[in-house]
C-alpha cells in the first residue's frame, strides 16, 4: 500500500512508525528539513522536503497514484485542503486531522467527504473518551468495552493487597474463573501469559470478562477499599477538559479549575447546558488553592494543562492529598516511561491515541474498534469474523496463532464470552485480540 503522510510532528512520526514496521510504501512530506532528516535515517520511508498543501509538490510526490493520503498538521484548515488536493488528484482515500468537534456530526462528515476528505479524526474528543473510560472505577487504569459493552476489557495495577498474587495462570484457571488475564506490563516488559506465568506485586494486569463479573475482579484485586468515582476535579480548561466534562455520567460532578479568566468565561458558556460541571478561576499548581476546592473530597483527578511536567507533579501531589485516581496529560512522547515509573495513574497522550485511530483504517480486516496500549506496547482489536474466514476452520487451539498473539473473548450474537483453546469461533462473531504492538497486521488473515 502506498501511504502519504503529510506533517512530520508527532502524529506523523508516530504513525509512520507504526507503518514502518509493516513494509509499506510511505511518504513523509513536511517543509522542516531538520524534521525530516531525523526521520528519515532512523525510518524505513521516503522523505518528501515540500509543502503539501502545494498542488504541484503533491503532483511531485506521486499523491495521484497513492492508496491513503494523511494529513495530519497541526493546522487543521490546511490539513483539510492537502486532503481536497490529493482526493482531486486521484488518491483513493483520505484522512484529516482537525480541531472542530462540530464537524463530527453526521450532516458535516457527508459534506467532507463530497469535498473529498473520507475520514476525520479528532484527537481532543479521543483523548476525553480515554479520560472518561478511565475515571469510571478510582482502581482501574484503562477501560474498553466490546460491542454493546457486556465484555469489557480493564487494566489493573496489583498491589500486595491482590489475592490472585504468585500463582501459575494455570492454577487460576483450574478455579474456573470468569475472567481472561490476557496481558501483563512487568517493568519495561509485557507478556502476553501462558498457564505457567505469575501475576507479581506491581505488575499492570488487564483483565478480560464480562461486565456482571467487575465486582469479582475488583475483590481479586483487592480493591474493595478504593472509592466509587462521583467526585471530579480537572485542572486546566483546554478542549479536552470541555469534552470531558460534557461526556462523563451525569451522576459525576466536576470541577474545572482554569488560570485564564477570560478562558473561564468561555468555559462557562460551554458548559451551561451541564448542572454537573463547575468552573473555577485560579491556578491549579497552587496546593492552597486545590485545598480551598476541597480536593481531599475527590475521587479523581485529571491534569490537561499544556505543559506535561506540570501534570505530572500535579497528579502526584494529588495522590499525596489521597485522591484515588490520577490522570495526566503528557503530549511529550518521550515522557510517558517516565511519568509511568512514577505510578502516576492513566496517562494520556492524545498523538498516539489519533495515530493509533488512523492506523486502524488501514487494516484489510473488519476491525470495529483498536486500541493501544501504550503503556504495554501492546495492542487490542475487535474484529468482526467474515464468511469462511480462516479462524472458523479450526479449534483456536489448532489455529497456529503467532507468539506473542492471544484471543481475549468474543461477542455472539450479543452475548459476551470468553475464549478457550476449545473454542470454535463462527462467522459473524466479534473477537477480541491481544498482541504485542506491530503484531496486528499478521493476525488480519485470520480474519479475512
Amino acid at each position: 500500500m502506498k501511504i502519504v503522510i503529510a506533517g512530520a510532528g508527532a502524529v506523523g512520526t508516530h504513525l509512520a512508525l507504526l507503518l514502518s514496521k509493516e513494509k509499506q510504501d510511505i511518504i513523509l512530506m513536511d517543509e522542516d528539513d531538520v524534521k525530516l532528516d531525523k526521520i528519515g535515517s532512523n525510518f524505513d520511508l521516503m522523505p518528501w522536503h515540500d509543502s503539501p498543501s502545494s498542488i504541484q509538490a503533491q503532483k511531485n510526490a506521486g499523491v495521484a497514484t497513492a492508496d491513503l493520503f494523511i494529513a495530519v498538521t497541526p493546522d487543521e484548515a490546511r490539513n483539510m485542503t492537502c486532503c481536497m488536493i490529493a482526493s482531486n488528484l486521484g488518491c483513493k482515500k483520505t484522512v484529516a486531522r482537525i480541531d472542530n468537534f462540530e464537524y463530527m456530526t453526521d450532516k458535516n462528515r457527508e459534506f467532507f467527504r463530497q469535498m473529498g476528505i473520507d475520514s476525520l479524526i479528532y484527537p481532543e474528543m479521543l483523548a476525553a473518551k480515554e479520560i472518561v473510560d478511565a475515571v469510571r472505577m478510582s482502581w482501574i487504569r484503562q477501560w474498553w468495552e466490546v460491542g454493546s459493552g457486556d465484555l469489557v476489557m480493564i487494566g489493573v495495577k496489583m498491589r500486595n493487597t491482590a489475592k490472585i498474587l504468585n500463582t501459575p495462570l494455570k492454577e487460576l484457571g483450574a478455579q474456573k474463573l470468569p475472567y481472561h488475564v490476557v496481558a501483563i506490563k512487568r517493568g519495561d516488559e509485557t507478556i502476553i501469559p501462558n498457564g505457567f506465568d505469575s501475576i507479581l506485586p506491581l505488575d499492570l494486569v488487564y483483565f478480560m470478562s464480562n461486565r456482571k463479573h467487575i465486582p469479582f475482579i475488583r475483590q481479586e484485586c483487592g480493591k474493595e477499599e478504593y472509592p466509587d468515582v462521583k467526585n471530579v476535579m480537572i485542572i486546566g480548561g483546554s478542549r479536552i477538559a470541555v469534552r470531558t466534562a460534557k461526556t462523563v455520567p451525569d451522576y459525576m460532578r466536576v470541577t474545572i479549575i482554569e488560570q485564564d479568566e477570560a478562558r473561564c468565561n468561555r468555559l462557562t458558556e460551554l458548559l451551561i447546558d451541564h448542572p454537573n460541571v463547575m468552573v473555577v478561576h485560579g491556578d491549579g499548581r497552587d496546593m492552597n488553592m486545590l485545598e480551598e476546592e476541597h480536593i481531599r473530597t475527590k475521587e479523581a483527578f485529571v491534569a490537561l494543562t499544556d505543559n506535561a511536567e506540570t501534570n505530572i507533579l500535579a497528579c502526584l501531589a494529588a495522590k499525596g492529598m489521597g485522591v484515588s485516581k490520577t490522570v495526566a496529560l503528557v503530549e511529550n512522547i518521550d515522557y510517558i516511561k517516565m511519568a509511568e515509573s512514577m505510578d502516576i495513574g492513566t496517562i494520556i497522550n492524545k498523538k498516539t491515541i489519533a495515530a493509533g485511530c488512523i492506523y486502524q483504517r488501514l487494516l484489510d480486516a473488519d476491525v470495529d474498534n483498536m486500541k493501544s496500549l501504550d503503556m504495554a506496547k501492546a495492542d487490542v482489536a475487535e474484529f468482526t469474523v467474515n464468511h469462511n474466514a480462516k479462524i472458523t476452520r479450526k479449534l483456536v487451539k489448532d489455529l497456529g496463532l503467532p507468539k506473542g498473539v492471544t484471543i481475549g473473548g468474543l461477542v455472539r450474537k450479543g452475548t459476551g464470552m470468553l475464549v478457550n483453546g476449545m473454542t470454535q469461533i463462527e462467522e459473524g462473531d466479534h473477537v477480541v485480540v491481544f498482541c504485542l504492538s506491530g503484531m496486528i497486521k499478521k493476525i488480519e488473515k485470520y480474519f479475512g
